[in-house]
């Protein structure tokens, strides 16, 4: 994972590390390696969060959950599209389809926008009430709990991935905008398959339309009409006039007439059904794209200040200056050649508990001693009197690449050369070219650039190291 300092974190992997948070609410994971693994990938501590949410992730499952979740959500998806397309067409077939060719214009609008209209209601209230939430009567919910289900059954982990991913979408305030946005797009593709089916059967057979009443005046249907063909009179549809309205009755009404009732019927369906519809689509899509930088963890959260700590104490310590007006000290010569002998010590220097050793790249045989000292004063004395008996030809100290060396690395490497031919230093488990680079970098600022350092062992090896 490459450094994510300057960057969000991708929305996959925010939902991932949500749901390990949620996971490790029951008790923590066995999470050393990936502590160790996150650190050594990227210095940027949200990303090192990330990083081993992911590691965690893939142990349990939950990243090839994400994939069978995300391949199937676009046919669970179609298949509703379909499902609400032919319940569209259904309604539209009882309108017009009846064998009569009667229709009464105000069932028929109850039935096409009713359902729409309560929906729709509900969404509003939803959004601009905080506390009163109907996503679950959504179809954009609909269609998330199918997906999980089919994708995960109900033992898997989808459960634990809805809750992450609806968590990330409250907090960035976007739950209703992104229900919103799958739901107003399955209602617009409704109502504009049945404004098609409808327009086709009034284009090419005779209808008639007309109301019918047996409690209600006619005056109340007169202003109905009146106040419902408003908004679709600013659009050009035509609205029947009160004189119109009284003279519908089955068989009074002239040709004229029944198709000012068709096109007021219709204009009242582009109005207030499929128009707000495409509108709440293009709104919601706006407001996913303005705010879906949004889509974070919430870093200030318990756990993950807990998780940064962790992080922070793994982290090497600085280099240490040079002490203020202290002059470099010299660099020992090294024995004599006839002082010293054909010998080569290969010494672990401060590693990490959790890493092998010896090495398993070290070639059999080919050292005279193989230890590790924890750089303790006790540990160093040691070693140092062993090199000052044997006085070996060659020294290559094992360190780990990612750890900063400090006075008292450069301490004992002067001790140490007092006491053999040549020191090498081997960085082990270089994460990337950089942590090699700054061992260079500050063996050349303590005057110590006799001590070659690099990431590969074969090389630390070759070029005056023999067997013994």
């Amino acid at each position: 994972m490459t450094n994510t300092a300057l960057r969000e974190t991708a929305f996959p992997d925010a939902v991932i590390t949500e749901a390990i948070r949620w996971t490790e609410q029951a008790g923590p994971l066995d999470d050393a390696q990936a502590l160790r693994t996150a650190a050594s990938r990227t210095a940027d501590a949200h990303g090192q969060i990330v990083e081993r949410a992911l590691r965690l992730g893939e142990r349990i499952g939950l990243q090839a959950e994400l994939a069978r979740a995300r391949h199937w959500a676009p046919w669970v998806l179609l298949t509703l599209v379909a499902l609400i397309v032919a319940a569209g067409l259904g309604l539209a077939g009882n309108v017009v389809g009846g064998g009569e060719r009667h229709i009464n214009v105000i069932v028929a609008l109850a039935s096409l926008l009713g359902l729409h209209v309560l929906t729709l209601l509900l969404w509003l209230v939803g959004l601009w009430v905080p506390f009163v939430s109907f996503s679950t009567a959504s179809l954009g919910w609909i269609w998330l709990s199918l997906t999980a289900r089919v994708a995960g059954g109900r033992r898997g982990q989808a459960p634990l991935l809805v809750r992450a991913a609806t968590g990330l979408l409250s907090r960035a305030k976007l739950l209703p905008w992104a229900f919103g946005l799958v739901s107003h797009g399955i209602w617009s593709l409704s109502f504009a398959v049945v404004l098609a089916a409808m327009l086709f059967a009034l284009a090419f057979r005779s209808y008639t339309l007309s109301w019918e009443t047996t409690i209600l005046e006619p005056a109340f249907f007169v202003r109905a009409v009146q106040a419902l063909g408003w908004a679709p009179a600013q659009l050009g549809f035509p609205v029947p006039d009160a004189t119109a309205v009284l003279a519908a009755a089955p068989g009074a009404a002239n040709a004229g007439g029944q198709r000012a009732w068709a096109l007021w019927l219709t204009g009242c369906i582009v109005v207030y059904g499929l128009l707000p519809r495409v509108v709440l689509v293009l709104w919601s899509a706006a407001v996913w794209r303005s705010r879906r930088k949004a889509l974070q963890p919430d870093w200030s959260e318990p756990y993950y200040r807990k998780l940064l700590a962790r992080f922070a104490a793994m982290a090497p310590a600085a280099i240490v200056d040079a002490d203020p007006g202290r002059t470099r000290g010299a660099l020992p010569t090294g024995l004599p050649a006839s002082e010293l002998h054909d010998a080569l010590f290969v010494v672990g220097f401060e590693l990490p508990p959790d890493m092998p050793w010896p090495p398993a790249a070290l070639p059999a045989g080919i050292a005279t001693q193989v230890q590790r000292i924890d750089g303790s004063a006790p540990a160093r004395r040691a070693l140092l009197d062993q090199l000052a008996h044997v006085h070996p030809r060659t020294v290559l100290l094992v360190c780990h690449a990612a750890s900063s060396p400090d006075r008292g690395t450069e301490r004992f490497l002067r001790e140490l050369l007092a006491h053999c031919g040549e020191c090498r230093i081997w960085l082990a488990d270089a994460p990337h070219a950089g942590a090699t680079q700054r061992w260079l970098d500050w063996l050349r600022d303590t005057g110590l650039e006799r001590v070659t350092a690099g990431d590969r062992l074969d090389v630390s090896l070759q070029d005056g190291v023999a067997a013994p």
